[in-house]
């Protein structure tokens, strides 16, 4: 089966399983987005989930996280992995944009990604899900799935996203970038599918 063949039948068995995928982090707005995605790196989603409800609540807006100190949110996180140095970026962070964004997130790449703590990913989420600039953000579950269904040989998360760039156009992007987290989830964890989802098992059996 050609690339071309096994991308359209990928995209498809996707849509069919989640048209209408949602971000799977609570947040309310750009500012709560950025900060949970930010969390997210090495804690899982549902964790996210869990510590944030009481975090927004003291602080969910840039003013208010930057009048705290980062061993005040650390306590708010302390479950979630990496939490010293998350705390230091995240306040950081909420202080530069309090200084010089009037308390705004910024809407481009250079500005996201020099910011403490944010990386391409997150910066990727951000700009396709808040301010809908074409993206494709690449975790884990995609640089594996993609992998797997030999939709990429890229053994780098810039590879992969460039080679699934190419092969989908752009106003799927955002939504394919969902579904794939969500099918690997729920169908086609890190250890395999068994019995096999139904994409591998057109694919590789």
């Amino acid at each position: 089966m050609r690339i071309a063949q096994r991308a359209a039948l990928v995209a498809a068995e996707l849509e069919r399983a989640f048209p209408d995928p949602q971000v799977p982090l609570q947040h309310r707005d750009a500012f709560t987005l950025l900060v949970a995605v930010m969390l997210s790196a090495r804690c899982t989603d549902a964790r996210v989930n869990l510590i944030t409800p009481a975090l927004f609540e003291r602080a969910g807006t840039p003013q208010t996280m930057a009048a705290m100190q980062p061993e005040e949110l650390r306590r708010f996180i302390a479950t979630c992995g990496l939490a010293d140095s998350k705390a230091q970026h995240l306040v950081q962070t909420a202080r530069i944009l309090t200084e010089h964004y009037a308390g705004q997130v910024p809407s481009s790449f250079d500005e996201l990604e020099a910011l403490p703590g944010v990386g391409h990913k997150t910066a990727s989420v951000v700009m396709n899900q808040v301010f809908g600039f074409p993206a494709f953000p690449v975790d884990t579950h995609i640089f594996r799935l993609a992998r797997r269904w030999s939709l990429s040989r890229g053994t780098t998360v810039q590879k992969v996203e460039a080679d699934l760039k190419q092969l989908y156009p752009q106003d799927l992007w955002g939504k394919l970038h969902l579904r794939f987290i969500l099918w690997g989830r729920s169908y086609c964890p890190a250890r395999g599918c068994k019995p096999p989802c139904a994409i591998c098992a057109r694919l590789l059996h």
